[in-house]
């Protein structure tokens, strides 16, 4: 078995490295933080063509970015079939280089059908998937914790790319929603809140009495509300400043946490595209860190973090909430 390596590589192939695949099918959030990585090595390379295998649920984030140039999409929902088509597709595609930035067994086969000499993972790639590289970047340097995205930057130093990260992440403009003039007044004072996370353990149980709460003492405030299920608020809002997306499908998700707006939601996908964004974000976060989770960075002056007592969301107060929303959008920027 060749021997994997490890740390920058600055030989003439990789210098002169004309494609690139970027295997990173999902979820949300972790594509968010790969596409900030891309970008900041598109920007360094602007002469490679860059190609990214996705699923089909998030295939249009991805298509988004100028800086990708083909959208390889992969159809989970159709089963083992599609995964074969898939492997036979990239078999018949030749790149410079393949970054397995998901490191799971699943990416890694993918890794193993691209036709190309160069093959990096992860450090922490799993299931095996490291049996499939010739490469594994190297690990973030200290103790850590380490964010979820400073894992990923070692993929730019093997590049020879200095692992900084460019804000906001570019993105094209995406369909026009009808509710999109809802958010043209000042971003302080229009909210977007995100009831959801990928787990029922990561989710806040109280966003109903801070919606009053911003409604009470924020004047001329406006909340949207998402959700991937469809709730309705309880108790009373006004009908004119209030704006409910839950059940939404994904593109309008998208679209909606990327407006100009303050965020407060949970440890979720969504919460990392907004901050990714430029915008204001106050996540909230019990069992989860925000070391290691939260919107990126967290010492960002736009970025702020509410940790419930001892990981108990059910511990954490509304008042707390609103005033951690106070002190974060009267921030000078």
């Amino acid at each position: 078995m060749e021997l994997k390596k490890s740390g920058p590589d600055t030989s003439l192939s990789i210098l002169c490295m004309k494609s690139l695949l970027v295997i990173k099918p999902s979820s949300l959030g972790d594509i968010v933080h790969a596409l900030q990585v891309v970008q900041t090595f598109a920007r360094d390379r602007p002469e490679c063509r860059i190609s990214w295998v996705v699923r089909e649920r998030f295939a249009g984030l991805v298509q988004a970015a100028p800086f990708v140039h083909e959208v390889i999409i992969f159809r989970r929902r159709d089963g083992w079939r599609a995964f074969l088509r898939l492997l036979r597709e990239l078999q018949r595609l030749r790149f410079d280089c393949v970054w397995d930035m998901q490191g799971l067994l699943r990416s890694s086969l993918m890794t193993a059908a691209a036709r190309a000499p160069e093959k990096w993972g992860r450090p922490d790639a799993r299931e095996g998937a490291g049996l499939f590289y010739n490469r594994r970047v190297a690990r973030q340097s200290g103790p850590g914790p380490h964010h979820a995205l400073e894992i990923l930057q070692p993929f730019l130093s093997s590049a020879g790319v200095v692992p900084r990260l460019d804000f906001p992440l570019a993105l094209q403009a995406g369909p026009a929603f009808p509710w999109q003039d809802f958010f043209a007044d000042d971003p302080r004072r229009t909210f977007v809140i995100f009831t959801d996370s990928r787990g029922a353990g990561k989710e806040w149980p109280r966003f109903n009495e801070l919606t009053q709460l911003i409604f009470q003492t924020i004047p001329e405030s406006r909340v949207a509300w998402c959700a991937g299920q469809p709730t309705e608020p309880d108790g009373a809002v006004p009908a004119d400043r209030f704006l409910n997306l839950t059940g939404c499908p994904l593109d309008q998700m998208i679209a909606l946490v990327r407006q100009p707006a303050t965020f407060i939601g949970n440890d979720s996908g969504p919460m990392h595209l907004s901050a990714a964004s430029g915008n204001r974000v106050l996540a909230i976060f019990g069992p989860t860190s925000p070391l290691r989770f939260g919107p990126f960075p967290l010492s960002a002056v736009k970025h702020r973090a509410v940790e419930a007592p001892d990981g108990r969301l059910d511990r954490l107060e509304p008042a707390t909430v609103l005033a951690a929303l106070e002190e974060l959008r009267l921030r000078p920027l």
